[in-house]
Order: C-alpha cells, then sequence, then structure tokens
C-alpha cells in the first residue's frame, strides 16, 4: 500500500508545527538566537518545504490524470 503525497505532506507539515512549537518552547532568557533554537525552526523550515513540494507533486499528478 502507497502513501499519497497528499497525506504525507499533512504529516510534514505537523512535524514543522512540532518543531516549530518546541524552537518557541527553547527560546529563553531575552535572546531566541541560540544553537536549540535556530536548529529546530532550520527542521521546521526543512519539513515546510519538503510538505510545500508534495503538494505540488500532489496537484501534478490530479492534473495529470485528468487528463
Amino acid at each position: 500500500m502507497k502513501i499519497s503525497p497528499k497525506t504525507m505532506a499533512i504529516i510534514y507539515f505537523a512535524m514543522g508545527l512540532l518543531f516549530m512549537y518546541i524552537a518557541l518552547q527553547s527560546a529563553n532568557g531575552d535572546t531566541i538566537w541560540n544553537f536549540t533554537t535556530i536548529l529546530f525552526a532550520a527542521f521546521a523550515a526543512l519539513d515546510f518545504g519538503v510538505g510545500i513540494r508534495l503538494i505540488r507533486t500532489h496537484l501534478r499528478v490530479k492534473r495529470h490524470k485528468k487528463k
């Protein structure tokens, strides 16, 4: 059984939100510019990027099947 790109995109967006939440929680003190916050924000950005790419793939496959 294959998992559709749409389902994987939802999973990646959820992981991006989770990493963003963890990054906000790890920001302590006067500044957010510490290593863990930047690391979690980078992981969140990568997850959002993969999610967008998977949505584009889903739309491309859907449009191709329609033809």
